[in-house]
């Protein structure tokens, strides 16, 4: 059976150039491809979802343009159920300015638009879809008060709660009691635990990343998995601690990779799959998204996950 998911976040559409190398303050660099692309954390999180299988329903906030209405168009094209996306006329819809380098990494400049004009009445007119799903997945590309009212409004029903903490910020403590499970970087695992990056990288190489994971389930949070690029992903949710290995690929665009493995997650978790098989099916999503261009564009289909994960002579998940 299906999950059924609802997505509240930003819809935003991608402006994307190719650079040898991503230039450095005061630098100008000659690129070699520009494209229009459809993003946003919480479309890319929603159209990920709907590829993999899930009933997928989205909350959101677009302009009045050419821009609202082609992201409009991709998300019904894969299915997902955009009823609850307002069209914000007077505001013009979100874009993100991306550089590209040779090697697929990636510099984002998001600027919000409508996306800043989604209110909690957005959320309160979707609130029988939240009740009714199976996960209530949120990021941080939305005004904080309307993500914790989203929050809220899931746990007040008993439906678990995914947030991506990205881009990073601090976090009231009121909204991480609402959280089931959190799913960050190192950066954003670093500003919530109260530490710097180097710390965290630190911890992770010394086997003391649990500690840091720790301070933030103290915070309320059930599950906590922390990304960590090409070496993998760590789990901490009760008595289970473990890494995951991350899939070898050859990255050529790392953009929607992140959002990729966060719908992984929220899919194989709505289908009542054990945590570290969930983890290790994300892994597989998140590792496809990255060999190709693009953010929705660079989503793979549940077939193409199930061939990588039966193709894997990768070692099953281990203690940490």
């Amino acid at each position: 059976m299906s999950a059924k998911i609802v997505v509240m976040g930003s819809l935003n559409m991608d402006l994307i150039g190719r650079t040898p190398h991503i230039p450095a303050p005061g630098e100008t660099v000659l690129g070699s491809h520009f494209s229009t692309v459809a993003g946003g954390k919480g479309a890319n999180q929603a159209v990920a979802a709907a590829r993999l299988g899930a009933q997928v329903t989205m909350v959101g906030c677009v302009g009045g343009d050419d821009y609202g209405r082609q992201l409009l168009a991709g998300l019904q094209a894969d299915g997902v159920d955009t009823q609850f996306v307002r069209v914000a006329a007077d505001a013009h819809t979100g874009v993100a300015l991306i550089t590209v380098d040779d090697v697929g990494e990636n510099s984002i400049v998001v600027i919000s638009g409508a996306n800043w004009q989604l209110t909690q009445a957005d959320v309160a007119a979707a609130e029988t879809a939240i009740a009714e799903a199976d996960m209530l997945m949120l990021q941080l590309e939305s005004p904080l008060e309307v993500v914790a009212y989203a929050a809220e409004v899931a746990a007040r029903h008993g439906v678990p709660v995914l947030l991506n903490p990205a881009p990073a910020r601090p976090l009231p403590a009121a909204l991480l009691a609402n959280i089931t499970t959190l799913i960050p970087n190192e950066s954003e695992a670093a500003l919530l635990a109260g530490c710097t990056v180097d710390d965290m990288a630190v911890a992770v190489r010394t086997a003391g990343v649990e500690t840091a994971v720790r301070r933030l389930r103290q915070q309320g949070v059930a599950t906590v998995i922390l990304t960590m690029g090409s070496r993998g992903a760590y789990l901490h949710s009760g008595d289970v601690s473990l890494m995951v290995s991350a899939f070898p690929v050859q990255a050529v665009d790392t953009t929607a990779a992140g959002d990729a493995f966060v719908a992984g997650v929220a899919v194989a978790m709505g289908e009542g799959r054990p945590l570290p098989e969930a983890v290790r099916f994300a892994a597989a999503v998140g590792a496809l998204a990255a060999t190709q261009y693009g953010a929705q564009p660079s989503l793979p289909t549940r077939t193409a996950v199930q061939q990588i994960l039966n193709s894997s002579a990768l070692d099953p998940p281990g203690e940490f």
